[in-house]
C-alpha cells in the first residue's frame, strides 16, 4: 500500500532543497531532526504553502494556487486548488489535524503523514483500513513558536522512528502558510463531516476536488483562525466521486454535507467563537464543512449539488 510519509518526503526533499528560494528556515535539532520554519521566523511565500499543503496530504494530491479565485462576480481571491485520486488516505490518514502534540510549555495541533505511523487518532484508520510502516515520520505543526528537541523526541517514539528520520514542518495560523495550507483542508473538511456526523463510508470516495479561497493574513491569532476557516465554510467548493452501494443515498449524503446545512450556520466564525465563550466544544461541528458541494456517484450516473457560495458572509469575515 501506498506510503504516505515516503510520498511526502519527496515534497520536503524539495522544501529543503529550496529553503532559500521559497522563503523558509531549516533547522537540525541536536537529536537529529529536522526542523522547517515555514511562517514562525521567516515570512514564507505562495510556494511553500503549496508545498506545506502538499505534505500535509500525504503527497498523495495536487496542490495549486490559482490568483485570482472567483467567487462571484463581485468578488475574488486568491485559491488553493485540491486534486487527489486517494480520498480517505489523503484527507483523513494524513491531513486531518488529528495529533494534540503536547510536550511541556509546547502544544500545537498535527497534521500529516507522521500520524499514521502513530495511529492519531486509532478510530479513524480503522475506518479508512490504513497504517503507514515507512521508517520516517512527518509532522506539520500549527504554532507559533519551533519545537525543540523534547517534541521530536516524543513523535520519534509514538511513530517507532529513528528520531534522525523526524521532519517538523511549522507554520503559525497567522501567516500566509497558515492561511494557505487551511484553505488546502476544503477537500477534507467535507471527507471528515461524511464520516464523523454523516456515518458514510468514505472508502468509496474515489476522487475528489476542492478550491477555496485564501484568508488574508491577520497577527490576531484567534481572528486569523477565524478568517481561514470562514474561507471554506463559506467560499469552499468540492467535488467527490462516489462509488454507492445498495442502500446508499447520495441525495441525503450531500444535502447534509454543506456547512449551510448545520445549525450553527449564518455568522463569522470568530463571532461564533466569542458567542461561546471561546469554547471550542459549545459550537455545532456540523458547520465545519465545504460551501458548496457537488457528488457524482459513479454507479448510477447521477450528479447531486447541494450549498452555496456566501461571498457576504465570507466579506464580512474579511472586514470588507
Amino acid at each position: 500500500m501506498v506510503s504516505v510519509n515516503l510520498e511526502a518526503k519527496k515534497t520536503v526533499d524539495v522544501m529543503i532543497e529550496k529553503a532559500d528560494e521559497i522563503n523558509i528556515q531549516i533547522s537540525k535539532l541536536s537529536n537529529g531532526a529536522t526542523v522547517l520554519d515555514c511562517g514562525v521566523n521567516v515570512d514564507g511565500s505562495f510556494k511553500a504553502g503549496e508545498l506545506y499543503t502538499k505534505v500535509c496530504l500525504g503527497g498523495l494530491a495536487d496542490v495549486g494556487i490559482s490568483i485570482p479565485g472567483d467567487l462571484s462576480e463581485k468578488f475574488a481571491l486568491p485559491s488553493v486548488k485540491i486534486k487527489t485520486d486517494f480520498p480517505s488516505i489523503s484527507t483523513l490518514g494524513s491531513q486531518k489535524a488529528g495529533w494534540s502534540v503536547s510536550v511541556g510549555d509546547f502544544f500545537a495541533l498535527g497534521s500529516g503523514p507522521a500520524r499514521a505511523l502513530a495511529l492519531k487518532p486509532g478510530e479513524t484508520y480503522e475506518a479508512i483500513d490504513y497504517k503507514d510502516d515507512a521508517d520516517i515520520a512527518i509532522l506539520a505543526l500549527e504554532s507559533d513558536v519551533l519545537p525543540g528537541e523534547d517534541v521530536a523526541d516524543v513523535i520519534a517514539k509514538e511513530c517507532d522512528v529513528d528520531v534522525s528520520n523526524v521532519y517538523l514542518l511549522v507554520a503559525p495560523t497567522s501567516s500566509l502558510v497558515g492561511s494557505i495550507q487551511i484553505a488546502g483542508r476544503v477537500v477534507e473538511n467535507g471527507t471528515y463531516k461524511m464520516m464523523e456526523f454523516i456515518n458514510f463510508d468514505v472508502k468509496k470516495i474515489k476522487h475528489a476536488a476542492g478550491i477555496a479561497p485564501i484568508a488574508p493574513v491577520d497577527p490576531d491569532g484567534l481572528k486569523a483562525m477565524g478568517k481561514t476557516n470562514d474561507a471554506v465554510l463559506f467560499g469552499g467548493r468540492t467535488y467527490y466521486y462516489v462509488e454507492s452501494e445498495e442502500g446508499d443515498d447520495i441525495a441525503s449524503v450531500a444535502a447534509q454535507l454543506p456547512s449551510s446545512a448545520a445549525d450553527g450556520y449564518g455568522k463569522p466564525f470568530f463571532d461564533v467563537f466569542k458567542e461561546a465563550g471561546f469554547d471550542f466544544y459549545k459550537i455545532d461541528k456540523g458547520m465545519f464543512a465545504p460551501a458548496e458541494v457537488v457528488m457524482n456517484d459513479l454507479t448510477t450516473g447521477k450528479l447531486y449539488k447541494e450549498g452555496y457560495v456566501n461571498a457576504d458572509l465570507l466579506k464580512k469575515s474579511f472586514g470588507l
